[in-house]
């Protein structure tokens, strides 16, 4: 079985690069050893996990549009294996993803993991829906503790996914990820702290007088 997404992926112009640098027939038998276009068990705990993605759209005039999207992790969820779908929540307004889809809803999808140095792509078509037309889906996707204000449904048909190779990703650690390593230390420090003024307390009551 071929790598669904470098189907996709390898255009004519793809493969002439290829064979002008020796890699073509490269990736021919790597991964074919499992389905590249549904999730799996470690596709769907990958994005559970993630709090943001890069998605990329192309406009009318050929430019492409790389926009970033954040919630809280989890907000981009697996409906079904080939299924995602996500809450559009007002942003600046300027509307550039949405118009590039509703010309052409193919899209590409990031989605890092840049403390385990790993990188998920996807290919997917796209289709807006609003949220008051599907009220399952809108519940499915609320997220009453979030701040951010839905506008719309978006949902990702997926063609084809890869998964990258770690190599020059820079390890990048959030708040809570930072906090949550260091607990330990700081445990461990208020534990000196509190022994150290045990200690003093006792050496300064045994120095008074009787």
């Amino acid at each position: 079985m071929a790598n669904a997404f470098l189907t996709l992926a390898t255009t004519p112009s793809v493969l002439a690069a290829q064979v002008a640098n020796g890699s073509a027939g490269l990736y021919d038998t790597i991964g074919g050893r499992r389905p590249a276009d549904r999730f799996g068990p470690a596709e769907v705990q990958f994005i559970a996990e993630r709090d943001s993605f890069y998605l990329a759209s192309v406009s009318e005039s050929g430019w492409p549009y790389v926009q970033h999207r954040g919630g809280p992790a989890g907000f981009l969820k697996v409906l079904d294996e080939t299924t995602l779908a996500f809450a559009d929540f007002r942003g600046n307004r300027q509307y550039i993803s949405l118009g590039n889809v509703a010309a052409n809803n193919r899209v590409a999808i990031f989605l890092m993991d840049y403390p385990r140095r790993r990188r998920l792509k996807l290919y997917a078509r796209i289709e807006a829906r609003d949220l008051s037309t599907d009220p399952v889906l809108a519940s499915k996707l609320d997220l009453p503790s979030y701040r951010g204000v839905p506008e719309r449904v978006f949902l990702l048909h997926l063609a084809a996914f890869d998964w990258n190779c770690p190599q020059h990703i820079t390890p990048r650690f959030t708040e809570a990820e930072i906090a949550a390593a260091s607990a330990p230390l700081h445990a461990r420090l208020a534990a000196l702290e509190a022994e150290n003024i045990a200690l003093r307390t006792a050496l300064a009551e045994k120095d008074l007088p009787a």
